[in-house]
């Protein structure tokens, strides 16, 4: 065989092998079996990022899950003046009453009712003008119509200055006088006592049943009817006792604490 020929031959079969490795290549293609070039995960063929659904937990649906959170426990209540009243209440000292022997109203407390405060006008028509409302007058101080609710009932009680009528409406001693009496008045001094009994802070304008009812009683006896009311009337007592160093009796004090934990 000349080397043309032979050269020839060569050239021929290298052609064919060109040509069947070609043809397989596209076979496999066609049939997935190469597929496309991947970069990294996460991206697709167009080599773009691999969009990713995600669900944000709002605050509600984050305590809400197999776990959830646990209902608030019950805790007394955080009125500021019932805080304040249970710090002073922590203060005052406790012991039992002292005998109420020798306790004179108008001895010990002054009459009723006087002009501490120098206004020309006594505790009674003060108070009266204080808490009731569409009064009429007689000169610039006598109370002589209006209209009160009472805060220890909630009734709407209508006063008439009179003989028969006035009692309709009382001034109640928040701390009873005899009860301050046996819970340490005895040591303040006359004037001290005279305050104590005209302090606006101790004094409510109130319908005369519940006063009655009440009579020296403290805490532990006697509470108004109207429980919306009890926590400022239990606040007003504690300022009273803390103010002019009275102390408070065991039964007392427990009652005290069960109301301003409620407040």
């Amino acid at each position: 065989m000349t080397s043309r020929r032979r050269r020839s031959r060569i050239t021929l079969t290298s052609v064919l092998v060109v040509l069947a490795l070609a043809v397989g290549g596209y076979a496999l293609d066609a049939t997935g079996v190469l597929g496309p070039d991947t970069d990294a995960a996460g991206t697709t063929a167009a080599g773009g990022p691999t969009a990713v659904e995600t669900t944000t937990i709002g605050p509600q649906q984050a305590s809400s899950g197999a776990s959830p959170a646990s209902s608030p426990t019950v805790s007394r209540g955080t009125d500021a003046d019932a805080v304040r009243a249970r710090t002073q209440l922590a203060d005052l000292p406790v012991k039992g009453k002292a005998a109420g022997t020798g306790y004179d109203r108008t001895g010990d407390f002054g009459s009723a009712w006087l002009d501490v405060d120098h206004n020309g006008c006594d505790t009674r028509n003060d108070v009266l003008a204080r808490d009731l409302a569409d009064i009429t007058r007689e000169g610039r101080c006598k109370v002589l119509t209006g209209t009160l609710v009472s805060p220890y009932t909630g009734a709407t009680v209508d006063f008439v200055r009179g003989n028969t009528t006035s009692t309709l409406v009382q001034i109640d001693h928040v701390v009873a006088l005899e009860n301050a009496w046996r819970t340490g008045a005895q040591r303040l001094t006359e004037a001290e006592r005279q305050a104590l009994a005209n302090d606006p802070v101790n004094l409510f304008a109130v319908d005369g049943r519940s006063n009655s009812q009440k009579g020296s009683g403290d805490a532990a006896t006697w509470l108004p009817a109207n429980k919306a009311f009890r926590c400022t009337y239990i606040e007003h007592q504690v300022t009273v006792k803390a103010k002019y160093r009275l102390w408070v009796a065991p039964a007392e004090r427990d009652a005290m604490v069960r109301v301003l934990d409620a407040c």
